[in-house]
């Protein structure tokens, strides 16, 4: 049902790279609605981490119409989180075409809802390709402890995969993987 509702923009950002854009979900209500509705299936932590700006669309919602979620962790690109000094956590990431960085802020995760001595997190995100945004940022994360709590990633959540990148089995190793949409052969 949902690939009918993506688009593909060959050789963009960079020749080799098959773009795959989820914003037409924001031009079809039905689509967008059971797309909320199977992402809040999907994710079973208290709390999501998503990065932006596509993450943020589909993860927002969720606090209006879940029960189980209640926090949102926003993950954004240099000089878009203000934050006070030793707030801030920058993280590298490395892309299938190129290295970047992304950063999220301690206080947000003292906002999260903790379970005992746990803070537990979705990482949500709009495509899993190799999945070194998703790594980099889990890596963080797991390492953080806020009020003597410590951060755990519960799952990954995304909206499309692609199965040929292998995104899959490099985050396996720190969760399980849940996708709305696998599109086989697309690199």
């Amino acid at each position: 049902m949902f690939e009918n509702v993506i688009k593909h923009y060959p050789d963009f950002p960079k020749p080799g790279i098959d773009f795959i854009d989820v914003l037409p979900f924001l031009q079809d209500k039905e689509a967008f609605r059971q797309a909320i509705a199977e992402i809040d299936r999907l994710c079973t932590a208290p709390n999501i981490a998503t990065v932006e700006a596509r993450g943020f669309l589909f993860t927002a919602p969720l606090l209006a119409v879940s029960e189980k979620v209640q926090t949102v962790v926003p993950i954004r690109k240099k000089g878009k989180l203000p934050h006070a000094e030793g707030d801030l956590v920058k993280v590298l990431i490395e892309k299938e075409y190129g290295s970047d960085e992304v950063f999220y802020r301690r206080s947000d995760l003292a906002a999260c809802a903790a379970s005992g001595d746990c803070i537990e997190l979705t990482l949500l995100d709009d495509l899993l390709a190799t999945g070194g945004t998703a790594m980099g940022i889990a890596q963080a994360l797991a390492g953080e402890v806020i009020g003597g709590r410590k951060v755990r990633i519960k799952e990954f959540v995304f909206l499309v995969e692609l199965p040929a990148l292998q995104g899959r089995k490099v985050l396996e190793r720190i969760a399980p993987v849940r996708s709305l949409l696998s599109l086989e052969g697309v690199e």
